[in-house]
């Protein structure tokens, strides 16, 4: 909606804004409007404007301005008590009032002190209505006093003990602003070890060496009076021990000890407040403020809850390294304990502050001014809270209403007045005063009893011109007393007009919702109450909305051709319209090519770039509208056969309008070679800095053959032009003349600027240097300039020459310093750089971490916790915690061996991790290092702890020994890796027929302390097989197998193998003396000759893929005791393998010596998927799975394929 108001012909856009601003100018029986000609004529009682602050705290080195400003009619006089008394301003030539104002003016530069007017002013400003009052102004004179002289003696102390450094500073006022510095004005340093207190002492947690100095000096700034106060220097020497009990040998008569006690770590204690609890009052709105410093070693981190609700978000901050907690605008919900706990490794201690939030006075209701007409009823009211609850009492200009003269018309009730019927002669000014023992509030409201007729505001005839189906709003702006009511009418001799249509708002304005050709004419306001009517007629014209009736439509068009876009509007005759055009809702280019008209936009030789969205704007004084069309520009429909190539190479190249820092080029193109040249590539060569590197400049529209480059200063150039088609660029053209810019200075700063310490007391600045092309002149040089963030005020600077880096030494470790680099040359500098921030050089962590415990997870896994180290300690970026770990000594055997150390790292500030591949029932000790930038910190005291027994690893090795006939002794080695105690060994066996079944299984239980069994009342000449493994608390550990054969019978032949024993295995027999009768010769020609046929026929069914070969039978069974035949000579003969070292394919048994050894197989944090130095992730967690794949170790026991027994099941579970 849009409104038009034509007051003497003047137009004025409207729209929903006017319709705001007259509902905003509502009048009611308690409002006067501010009308510049209706205030003339209004008698109105004072009303105080301006005044001087309650708590008025002046210099006393210049004049005394006590400010008493008021308005009313007739114009106010001014009168003044001091200290409760009238003041007589004639009396004291040194007091002067401002002219038409009650402001004080007091001259005691002359002559005079300021301390003579000290007292309690409070101004009245009085008319025939009434009289208005000031609040009470304390006027006292600033102080800033100096310091008692006193002797401070020097302060010796222990490293690592704590110190408090008093200020007590004099009394002044305001209270003064506390700060320590050395004699160099530089601020002391301040941390979470040393910091201030809101009391101003200086409180040390633990001092340090570097703390001794001999400048502590505390000064008292005085904002007021812009002194500043210094207190006596304090001298601070910390020593060790040893120096300690020297000194105090030395100077024990006239030095001030704090203890001798030796420094070791011990947990906190607070320095302020004391005690346990202590209470804190504060008034509402104000900021409060609860300061916990606690002293020990490490020093102490401060924490703060609120004991029975949260802190607010929004509102609390920490201040002092969160030694002061503040919260803003405090109300009574803030009331509460609160508690700070001060908390290092050793422990923690806290401090509980009951606060108290109290409340000066403050308005719930204030008292308003209060406008009559006579007869008529009013109440002011005037509500206040505070805590305690304020006492509300009346005055009547001025006096205490109780002595006040007495007013019929009213009746006071507490905190509100009730008037009934006033008359004229109840004109008065009113004051309300709510005050508690915390302050109070004073507000001033008139009564104005006024008789007025009505009046209207809105000037007379104002036209309003509004669009068809609009609102249309009509004002009538009116005041009158008693509050006249309105009506309208429309036309010389209509009727009232109602709300069915109309709305009539407050203020007096119509609201005609739909305006409509109808609706126009003139209407009247007519304003009417008791004492008179006024009236004000006003116009209103109804216009017709504007309209596009033919809008522009889509086109493609061929690149360079014309393209017209068409805009019909049909507006009001009475209306003027102005058509705008834009593109892709910006301006036109500014190029000839674009032409309007009328109703047309024309486009001619159309390119690329002109492709867009078109939209055509129509605007009146009261309307807009809008419609838009597309552009699509493609390219020309080419004629047959053409021959395309490359553009020509462009020439007369030639450079004019040499400028400063731009220069024109223009060209000829070159034979565009059947297909358009699309743009031209301009590039430059710096002949001064970088010769024979051309660099890109600028590309135009291949329609262009000038175009206006922009240069640097400094730079010789050179350029050359290369034309593009669709086919591809042309070659360069021939280079142009060569033109030098002049030099200015640099207009870029170096970039990448770092901060960096490559040493504990240094800061290495770094940064990427200009290149030739932007030194824009010569003599480039940097001024490097840096300070401490926290420290220094003032910037230190030094210029460099043209280089990357400069070193500033003598700095502190790792403290933050802003740093700039800024480019200069001969003709000037450069703007103003950016200021980043870097960091002095790190050190070796100075704090070990605390408080490491160990959490034994299972026997092979343990977790470690630590407490951080603080962040002041590290003295550097904190990298992350590094574990040392080793095996301190075997629960088993209990012998030294070689310690090997291992390390896990932990990133970041994580304080847990795990502690993988652990050996079992072993002792382990470690310590927890943090590691910054530059290396590691010192150790945590060592943490030992133990590893539960686990499973142990098979025997070692297992032999049978003396067979017989019925019963074979078993000898074996313990296990290489027991893993806690043994409690014994289990021994199972059974026997295997000669169609390799195996036979019922045998348990036997056999004492930890045995490694040699025999086995009786076997049968005889039978092969048993034997399972045999340790077993601790933890359970049983893996298996090792072993085979054997008892002897034959001794009534029957010894040494005859039985048939199904093969040679591959050694075995037991007794000799008998019979080899030279015929008879045994020729049976043993017959038994070999049995076994060469075994062999033949175990060979063919191997080969032929045979379930059961004969050879891995023979091989899995052979009885050891039975000696194989020599190949050579046929005779028995000592077994051996004659060792050749080659690995157990998969499915043999034992070494041939009858012995089973088990390989090591510790666990590793190679098992693990990492080295010793294995990494892990952010929470601590080792990086990899305890359950990935490991390389399969060879297998032990039987493997042959028989049907599976308990014992082979149990192999097979790995």
């Amino acid at each position: 909606m849009q409104l038009k108001i034509m007051p003497k012909k003047k137009r004025l856009s409207g729209s929903r804004a006017p319709l705001m601003l007259f509902l905003c100018q509502m009048i009611s029986a308690l409002e006067v409007p501010l009308d510049p000609k209706l205030l003339e004529d209004l008698v109105q009682p004072p009303t105080i404007t301006q005044q001087s602050p309650k708590d008025y705290i002046i210099d006393p080195r210049e004049n005394i301005v006590i400010q008493c400003e008021a308005k009313g009619k007739p114009p106010p006089s001014f009168s003044w008590t001091r200290n409760g008394t009238h003041f007589d301003i004639d009396k004291d030539p040194l007091v002067t009032m401002k002219t038409g104002s009650g402001t004080l003016v007091i001259n005691i530069m002359s002559e005079g002190k300021a301390e003579t007017y000290e007292g309690v002013y409070q101004c009245t400003a009085r008319n025939e209505r009434g009289a208005a009052i000031s609040n009470n102004i304390v006027v006292r004179p600033s102080r800033s006093p100096l310091w008692t002289k006193e002797k401070l003696e020097p302060i010796i102390l222990q490293n690592g003990q704590s110190l408090v450094l008093p200020c007590r500073p004099p009394i002044g006022l305001p209270p003064a602003i506390i700060f320590w510095m050395d004699n160099s004005f530089q601020r002391l340093p301040q941390n979470e070890r040393v910091s201030q207190g809101l009391n101003g002492d200086l409180y040390f947690s633990n001092v340090l060496p570097e703390d001794t100095r001999e400048d502590y000096i505390c000064y008292a700034r005085f904002n007021h009076t812009q002194t500043i106060q210094q207190k006596q220097p304090i001298s601070v020497k910390v020593i060790s021990v040893d120096e300690l009990n020297d000194t105090i040998a030395a100077n024990l008569s006239d030095t001030e000890f704090y203890g001798a006690k030796a420094s070791r770590e011990r947990p906190p204690t607070l320095l302020t407040p004391e005690g346990n609890t202590s209470h804190k009052e504060e008034l509402r709105g104000n900021t409060l403020s609860l300061e916990c410093i606690a002293e020990g070693l490490p020093t102490p981190i401060i924490y703060w809850i609120k004991e029975d609700g949260t802190l607010p978000i929004n509102r609390t901050f920490y201040q002092n390294f969160k030694k002061t907690l503040q919260i803003t605008q405090v109300s009574e919900a803030d009331s509460g304990n609160y508690q700070c706990i001060a908390k290092n490794v050793l422990g923690a201690i806290h401090h509980t502050i009951s606060v108290t939030v109290k409340a000066a006075p403050y308005w719930i209701m204030a008292p308003q001014n209060l406008v009559l007409s006579p007869g008529e009823d009013g109440t002011l009211i005037c509500r206040a809270n505070g805590n305690p609850k304020p006492r509300i009492s009346w005055l009547t200009n001025g006096v205490p209403i109780e002595i006040a003269p007495d007013d019929p018309s009213r009746k006071i009730d507490g905190d509100t007045i009730i008037f009934s019927h006033v008359q004229e002669r109840s004109s008065a000014v009113y004051q309300c005063n709510a005050s508690n023992e915390y302050g109070y509030l004073l507000a001033n409201a008139f009564v104005n009893v006024l008789a007025e007729p009505p009046r209207i505001l809105t000037p007379a005839n104002t036209l309003y011109q509004v669009i068809a189906n609009r609102p249309a709003l009509l004002d009538c702006a009116f005041f009158g007393s008693p509050l006249p009511t309105i009506e309208w009418f429309k036309g010389a001799k209509g009727s009232a007009l109602h709300e069915d249509i109309y709305v009539l708002h407050e203020n007096g304005t119509l609201e005609i919702p739909v305006a409509q050709k109808d609706s126009t004419g003139t209407y009247t306001c007519v304003a009417r109450n008791k004492l008179g009517m006024a009236k004000n007629e006003v116009h209103l014209e109804i216009k017709d909305p504007t309209r596009i009736i033919k809008q522009p439509e889509y086109a493609v068009v061929q690149r360079g051709s014309t393209v017209s876009f068409e805009c019909k509007v049909k507006h009001d005759h009475t209306l003027i319209p102005t058509v705008t055009w834009l593109k892709d809702n910006s301006e036109l280019p500014s190029d000839e090519r674009f032409t309007v008209d009328k109703d047309h936009l024309v486009v001619a030789d159309v390119s690329d770039e002109d492709g867009g969205t078109y939209t055509c704007v129509a605007n009146t004084t009261l309307d807009h509208v809008s419609a838009s069309a597309e552009l699509s520009v493609v390219a020309p429909t080419p004629t047959p056969a053409p021959i395309y190539d490359v553009p020509d190479p462009p020439f007369d190249l030639e450079l004019t309008n040499q400028m400063d820092k731009s220069v024109q080029l223009s060209w000829t193109p070159g034979d565009d070679n059947s297909s358009p040249i699309t743009k031209f590539i301009i590039e430059y060569e710096d002949a001064m800095h970088e010769a024979g590197l051309w660099h890109h400049q600028a590309e135009v529209s291949g329609t262009q053959t000038t175009a206006q480059l922009k240069l640097s200063p400094y730079v010789n150039y050179s350029f050359r032009v290369m034309a593009v088609n669709s086919i591809g660029r042309s070659l360069p053209s021939e280079a142009s003349e060569q033109y030098l810019t002049k030099a200015t200075e640099p207009d870029t700063n170096p970039t990448a600027v770092e901060g960096l310490g490559s040493e504990p007391d240094n800061l290495v600045i770094t940064w990427k240097p200009l290149n030739g092309f932007e030194s824009n002149g010569p003599g480039l040089q940097y001024k490097v300039s840096w300070r401490q963030k926290d420290g220094d005020d003032e910037w230190t600077s030094v210029v460099v020459a043209n280089v990357s880096k400069y070193i500033v030494s003598g700095t502190p470790t790792f403290v933050p310093y802003l740093i700039k680099v800024q480019a200069l040359n001969d003709m000037g500098f450069a703007p103003e750089p950016a200021v980043v921030m870097g960091h002095s050089g790190e050190d070796l962590p100075m704090v070990a971490p605390g408080n490491v415990r160990v959490n034994v997870v299972n026997s092979t896994l343990a977790e470690v916790h630590w407490d951080p180290v603080p962040l002041k300690s590290i003295r550097g970026h904190l990298q992350g915690y590094r574990i040392y770990y080793w095996k301190a000594q075997s629960s088993s055997k209990r012998n030294r061996r070689h310690i090997e150390k291992k390390i896990l790292t932990y990133q970041g500030s994580k304080t847990h991790g795990m502690l993988p591949g652990l050996e079992p029932f072993s002792h382990y000790a470690l310590n927890v290092r943090v590691v910054n930038g530059k290396g590691e910190g010192p150790a945590s005291p060592d943490r030992v702890f133990s590893t539960p027994e686990g499973v142990p690893s098979a025997p070692s090795s297992l032999k049978i020994i003396e067979p017989t006939r019925d019963s074979l002794t078993l000898e074996w080695d313990p296990p290489s890796h027991p893993n806690g105690i043994l409690t014994e060994y289990s021994l199972k066996y059974q026997p295997i027929n000669s169609t390799h079944e195996l036979g019922p299984l045998v348990d036997l239980k056999i004492p930890a302390n045995k490694t040699r069994w025999t086995l009786k009342n076997l049968n005889f000449s039978t092969r048993y097989k034997f399972y045999l493994y340790a077993q601790t608390s933890a359970g049983s550990g893996s298996q090792i197998t072993e085979e054997a054969i008892t002897t034959v019978d001794e009534g029957k032949m010894a040494g005859i193998l039985p048939p199904d024993v093969g040679a591959g295995k050694a075995m037991a027999s007794r000799q008998v003396d019979i080899a030279t009768q015929g008879w045994f010769i020729g049976l043993m020609c017959a038994v070999a000759l049995l076994i060469l046929i075994l062999l033949i026929v175990c060979f063919i069914r191997r080969n032929k893929g045979g379930k059961y070969p004969v050879k891995e039978k023979e091989d899995a069974h052979a009885d050891p005791e039975i000696q194989p035949m020599k190949e050579d000579d046929g005779t028995f003969g000592e077994y051996s393998d004659a060792e050749d070292h080659k690995p157990l394919k998969k499915g043999s048994r034992t070494p041939s010596d009858r012995t089973v050894k088990k390989e090591d197989s510790d666990d590793s944090l190679v098992d693990y998927g990492e080295g010793v130095n294995g990494q892990f992730n952010e929470d601590g967690s080792f990086i990899g799975q305890y359950s990935g794949k490991k390389e399969k170790e060879p297998a032990e026991g039987n493997e042959s394929s028989e049907a599976p027994s308990p014992v082979n099941a149990m192999n097979s579970f790995v």
